[in-house]
């Protein structure tokens, strides 16, 4: 089974790792299908998952302990896997999405066709990145194509 570092534990180096952006609160596990389909990948990858079973919400340090450690994954990771789910939009996933799509860094963008703001990622990252595919609807599709484009490499 492929390797998975969620906060608060440190970042690793001397393999590449994968972060997983997008919905946590008020949408599916759609991390846990992802890994999942993410293990051909394994030993080489590691995959960084934000996601944590148990978030201490009565900790008031917890949350910037939280966005500092995603700060810190998201820049160690070599490819960054963005996934819009249609229960929530995501407003940290979109300014990652853009920040992100500012750089060169291998990025990886799917929404669920019901997701409401999904024309505007479409139209967007194609003007930002038009290297960038966001056909991908759903989250087994989008695995397929980091897995093609991962492999490949």
């Amino acid at each position: 089974m492929i390797d998975v570092i969620v906060p608060p534990d440190p970042l690793p180096s001397g393999r590449p790792m994968i972060f997983l952006a997008g919905g946590i609160t008020g949408c599916p596990d759609w991390q846990s299908e992802m890994i999942r389909l993410l293990d051909p990948l394994h030993p080489q990858w590691l995959v960084l998952n934000p996601r944590r079973e148990q978030f201490p919400i009565d900790d008031p340090d917890a949350a910037f302990a939280q966005i500092a450690w995603e700060h810190r994954a998201l820049r160690a990771a070599r490819a960054i896997i963005f996934w819009f789910p249609r229960e929530t939009v995501c407003p940290i996933a979109l300014y990652e999405l853009g920040a992100w799509s500012m750089t060169q860094r291998r990025i990886f963008v799917g929404a669920h066709e019901a997701y409401p703001r999904r024309l505007d990622i479409e139209i967007q990252t194609r003007l930002a990145r038009p290297d960038v595919s966001t056909s991908a609807a759903t989250v087994a599709a989008l695995a397929d194509e980091v897995l093609r484009h991962i492999q490949t490499q």
